[in-house]
């Protein structure tokens, strides 16, 4: 009967926590936004920015120092390309910037003096390429289409030096292996379908480690003693604390995993190909994951914004890590290890494999695996870190005590 009680009041107390925590979560103005109006809005606004995929007709201004029937031939085929248009034709290199600088135009191809003659010697010249890497589909159209030109160029140039008699020499001159490159996971070539996915994901993580980082500051602000627990009685288990904590958050972010991995892809027309089984079975495992972690490095927010400088620094460094935008074959092992502390790096990389890919559950075991290892590590370093707690507030109490005790014998000795 005894053990029996122990597990009813520790039940009455964990709810009791969840609501206490709930409440506070509401209260709270910090934590709302990290909660609610960040994973809401945030990859809204990212995803627009990049809905378009790919951009056509990026403005270019044009420095031909060159005027010849080459240079001329290289500025008209680049015009003559989807991407790029050919906006200004300027004389010097400061007239294109100044033009830059307005955001009239967002690149700038320099052609030399030398261009043509150059060619013509059978000498290697070069077409500079100035771009605007403030948003980087611009960038990406620009130069690639001068790269393109160039090769294109460079073929017919072959050709004409080659000195073949018959048009399949000169075909097999240009092209000697033939080959037809498709984008199997990403058809439209687009920066939304190749980076959004995993940046979803890793919204999740910081956005809940922002979140409970905020909680906490804010408990050892309105504690006397600047401790993480509170001085009551609901307080004095470690599981109890832990389990009621993490109620409240696996609520709210059970909405919005569904809403990050689920209906803003769908909105903004990126690839879908989970199924809804395979996606669930990993999202719980994940937003437990980042529960623990987020409850674990919160001991050491002291106040409410240390967490802000501690999460948002490694927010870039985590998505290169996590192997979407840095190739994970060319991660060093050092970087691999650090990689493996973070819930993210494994659910980016499962979900990207389930999502774009089209792979299943059991494609994606490693990754599975790793984040219910991480679970498990992260819930007992949690109890850790509350247990201390706890015996670290009973302390300051007991001393309070000893020390009013002290202060009254005192008195009354006087």
């Amino acid at each position: 009967m005894s053990i029996f009680h122990n597990i009813i009041e520790g039940a009455r107390d964990a709810c009791l926590i969840w609501r206490e925590e709930m409440r506070q979560t509401v209260r709270d103005e910090g934590v709302l936004i990290f909660f609610i109006l960040v994973p809401l809005i945030y990859p809204l606004l990212y995803s627009w920015i990049y809905n378009n995929e790919v951009v056509h007709e990026v403005p270019v201004a044009v420095v031909d120092n060159s005027h010849s029937h080459l240079s001329r031939k290289f500025v008209r085929m680049c015009d003559a390309s989807p991407d790029v248009r050919i906006a200004y034709q300027v004389g010097d290199i400061e007239a294109a910037r100044a033009l830059m600088a307005r955001q009239a135009v967002k690149a700038i191809y320099v052609i030399p003096a030398d261009f043509q003659e150059r060619l013509y010697n059978m000498q290697q010249t070069e077409v500079s390429v100035y771009c605007d890497m403030s948003l980087m589909l611009t960038y990406k159209a620009a130069y690639q289409t001068a790269v393109s030109v160039s090769q294109e160029m460079n073929s017919n140039l072959q050709v004409a030096l080659s000195g073949h008699y018959t048009q399949r020499e000169d075909e097999i001159q240009i092209q000697p292996l033939a080959y037809d490159g498709v984008a199997i996971y990403n058809p439209s070539g687009g920066y939304g379908s190749f980076i959004l996915p995993g940046v979803l994901m890793l919204i999740l993580q910081q956005t809940l480690v922002l979140g409970i980082g905020l909680s906490a500051g804010t408990a050892r602000e309105s504690n006397r003693y600047q401790d993480l627990v509170p001085v009551q009685r609901h307080y004095h288990g470690t599981f109890r604390i832990v389990l009621g904590k993490s109620l409240c958050y696996f609520m709210i972010y059970a909405l919005m995993g569904i809403w990050l991995t689920v209906c803003v892809p769908r909105l903004f027309h990126f690839p879908c190909m989970a199924e809804w089984q395979d996606l669930l079975a990993l999202m719980v495992p994940y937003i437990l994951a980042c529960i623990f972690f987020g409850i674990t490095v919160s001991c050491m927010v002291r106040y409410r914004e240390n967490v802000m400088l501690i999460v948002v620094f490694v927010s870039v460094p985590l998505l290169f890590l996590s192997g979407v935008s840095w190739p994970q074959s060319n991660i060093p092992g050092f970087w691999q290890g650090v990689s493996w502390l973070f819930p993210s790096t494994f659910g980016v990389r499962a979900y990207v494999r389930m999502n774009s890919m089209g792979a299943t559950l059991g494609d994606t075991m490693l990754e599975y695996h790793v984040l219910w290892l991480q679970v498990l590590v992260y819930f007992f370093i949690a109890c850790l870190v509350y247990r201390y707690q706890v015996a670290l507030a009973r302390r300051h109490v007991i001393e309070h005590e000893e020390y009013l005790r002290h202060r009254r014998a005192a008195d009354e000795q006087e």
